[in-house]
Formats: structure tokens, C-alpha cells, sequence
């Protein structure tokens, strides 16, 4: 890896809606794949190109494994607290294959269907209050976090009553700022979840949860840790990422208001421009993996050992893959992007996660035609490089 090639990663973006630009001439040149340094200054291969990395992510030579001491991260604070197991998210096969088995009922298309009205249901009570209030308002702590909250909680079967606890330790156990805060909100949350584990053993509900503890905790398919740590994955994942989507997929389009004016005249075309939005906003920004043997690339030798990260901002970019990618076109008619990833680790709920999008924004931008942002862009705060990408507020106004 020649250090005249070598990008740092993650870095920030000066536009939340376009990836970093020391990203973008790498993407251009002659190879699908660059060095890039990490905080501590290990090198990793940055995956730029589409075809590559839809390669690369079913090739079982990659590990997902966090437990696997060459895993790359991303920061200091969390390199602190790595080289522990994740379930479903960074285990491979066969654990991964048993433990995504268990939950594919619960987020089929057919139990998407049939959670659509409940979603309906969320998103007009939470319109219907913000409206109430008047203008301004911040979307993200009135719309776009609760939509994902309310629907993740019914969904496996969490009071939502808990919704504020459980949003700030996501909060923590994400973005810290330091490592303790990281710690204290995996404690916290870990303890929570015991506990109303506990209660589901004698308190049956009708959650994903409940069913988790009937069939897989009481009959010894799982342990308890097991369940604790995919339910916090369940409830971090259920509502983060698609609260990002609402409240950068929301700016993203007042940003571009010929997209957002062909978007309200055509009611079918929905299901596409929240396909469009997922490859533009590629919220999640950096697929890692490392390699346990070697892997030939274009020419480029990705050796054991060596970290592996797929820019998906870039990635989702690819000239290759998107004529004009650098531009919103809600009636794209290339799909096949990685915003959920790809292979055996993509995204669990990725159907519910659409459902939502389409209920969200249909009916936000059809109730209240004359939105817009109450401040100006460039001074609306959004998330560093180094987590999800997302608007920290949205201020408003009708």
C-alpha cells in the first residue's frame, strides 16, 4: 500500500448528502480499490467500486467477525471497547445463518404488509401533534426519531414508554463522545433488557420478543446473553438508521425542489425515489471486514489480515453502475445499490425500513405542502464521518 495513494478514513462530510471529497478522485481513477488509513494508522483497503464490492461481500474470505483481532475500527473510543462478540451483525456462518433464521419471519414482506396500517397510524398521530404545536418545529425529534421508535417497540414488543431511555443510550453507545459513555450505555441498555427478558418469561406479549423467548430462550436454542444482545441490535438498528433516512431524506429533497415537485405529481413513484434517496444518502458509511486469506482484485492483492472497508458513499456513486450518479434522479431506473449492504449480512430489515420511508414521507410532504427549513442549510447541524449520517436537528417551518 504506496502512502502516496492513502486516504484517511472515516473523514466528514462537508455536505450531508454527498460524500467526503478526498473520496471522490479515487472513485474516478484506474482501480476499484485504494490504501486508507485509520485513526491509529493502520492500513485498510478502501472498496470504491460497485462491482467489486458486490463481489467481495459474498466472498466468504471476508469475515464479519469482531472477535478476530485484525477487525478494523474506525475511532479510538471504540477501539477501546472492540474484540467483542456481536451477534447476527459481526459473527459469520454458521452462527450468523442460525441466528438470522430465527428473526426472517418477523421482517418479511408479508409482516411488513401487515404492519403498514400500524405505521399509517404512527406517522398521522405524530403529524397531527407537530401541527398542533405550529411551526417551527425540529423534525428530527418530532417526526423522524419517533416514526422508527414507536414502530420498532411494537414490532418486538418494547413499552414504548421506554422509548426516551433507550433513544439516549443508542445515542451514546453510537457517538459517545467518550469511551466510558460507550460503556455506561452498553451496561445500561444490557441491564434493561435482562430485565424485561425476565418479565416476558412470566408476562407473555406479542412481540418479536416474546416469540424469542418462547421458542428459542425456553427451549435452550439461545442463552439469555444471546437474546440480550440481538434485541439491542434489533432496537439500536430499528429506529436509528431509518430516523437518519426520514431527516437527511427530507433535506436532501427541499434541497432539490424540481425532484421534490416530481415526486408530489406522481403518486407511484414513491417506492423509486426512496430507492434514489437510499443510494444518494448511503447513511452508512463504511462496510468493514477482514480478509483470513488472500483475495485478488483487479490486480491488487488483499492479503490475510488485511482490513477491508466499502465506501458505500462511493460505491452507491460508481459511474460504472449510475450514468450521472453525483445527481438525484428519483426515476432512476438502475437499482442494486448497497445502502443495505449485500450478501449474507444485508440488511434484516430492509423491508420494514422502505415501508416506513414511503409512509413518512408521502404523507409528511402530503400534509404539509409548503414545508421548508427554518434556517438556512449551511448552518443546520448534521453527524461527523464517524457514525451514521444523519441530520443532528432539522428546524422547520410550514
Amino acid at each position: 500500500m504506496a502512502d502516496t495513494q492513502t486516504v484517511s478514513f472515516p473523514q466528514d462530510r462537508t455536505c450531508p448528502y454527498h460524500p467526503p471529497a478526498d473520496y471522490r478522485p479515487r472513485s474516478e481513477g484506474p482501480r476499484p480499490l485504494f490504501p486508507a488509513r485509520l485513526f491509529d494508522g493502520r492500513r485498510v483497503w478502501l472498496v470504491t467500486g460497485h462491482a467489486e464490492a458486490r463481489a467481495l461481500l459474498v466472498d466468504r474470505r471476508l469475515s464479519a467477525d469482531r472477535e478476530n483481532p485484525a477487525f478494523p475500527v474506525f475511532t479510538e473510543r471504540v477501539s477501546r471497547i472492540t474484540k467483542r462478540r456481536i451477534e447476527l451483525l459481526g459473527v459469520d456462518d454458521p452462527e450468523h445463518h442460525t441466528q438470522r433464521r430465527m428473526l426472517i419471519p418477523s421482517f418479511s414482506v408479508k409482516r411488513t404488509i401487515e404492519l403498514r396500517p400500524r405505521i399509517q397510524e404512527t406517522v398521522d398521530r405524530l403529524l397531527d401533534a407537530m401541527i398542533e404545536l405550529g411551526p417551527p418545529a425540529d423534525l428530527v425529534s418530532a417526526f423522524a426519531l419517533p416514526v422508527p421508535s414507536t414502530v420498532i417497540c411494537a414490532l418486538l414488543g418494547v413499552p414504548y414508554a421506554d422509548h426516551d431511555f433507550f433513544e439516549a443510550q443508542s445515542r451514546k453507545l453510537l457517538r459517545g463522545p467518550e469511551t466510558a459513555d460507550i460503556e455506561a450505555a452498553r451496561t445500561e441498555l444490557d441491564a434493561y433488557l435482562r430485565e424485561l427478558i425476565e418479565r416476558k418469561r412470566s408476562d407473555r406479549g406479542e412481540g418479536l420478543l416474546d416469540e424469542l423467548v418462547a421458542q428459542q430462550l425456553e427451549t435452550g436454542a439461545v442463552s439469555r446473553e444471546e437474546l440480550v444482545q440481538l434485541a439491542k441490535i434489533l432496537l439500536i438498528a430499528g429506529h436509528e438508521t431509518t430516523a437518519n433516512m426520514i431527516s437527511l431524506g427530507t433535506f436532501t429533497l427541499l434541497q432539490h425542489p424540481d425532484q421534490l415537485e416530481r415526486l408530489r405529481g406522481s403518486e407511484d413513484l414513491m417506492p423509486a425515489a426512496v430507492e434514489e434517496l437510499l443510494r444518494f444518502l448511503s447513511i452508512a458509511d463504511g462496510i468493514t471486514r477482514v480478509a483470513t486469506e488472500d483475495i485478488d482484485v483487479d490486480g491488487v492483492t488483499i492479503h490475510a489480515g488485511d482490513g477491508v472497508v466499502l465506501a458505500t458513499s462511493v460505491i452507491n456513486r460508481d459511474v460504472a453502475a449510475y450514468p450521472s450518479p453525483d445527481e438525484l434522479d428519483l426515476g432512476r431506473e438502475q437499482r442494486h445499490h448497497l445502502a443495505f449492504g449485500f450478501g449474507i449480512h444485508q440488511c434484516l430489515g430492509q423491508n420494514l425500513a422502505r415501508a416506513e420511508l414511503e409512509i413518512a414521507l408521502r404523507t409528511l410532504f402530503g400534509r404539509l405542502p409548503e414545508l421548508r427549513l427554518a434556517a438556512p442549510a449551511d448552518e443546520i447541524p448534521f453527524k461527523p464521518g464517524d457514525t451514521i449520517q444523519g441530520m443532528l436537528e432539522l428546524p422547520v417551518t410550514w
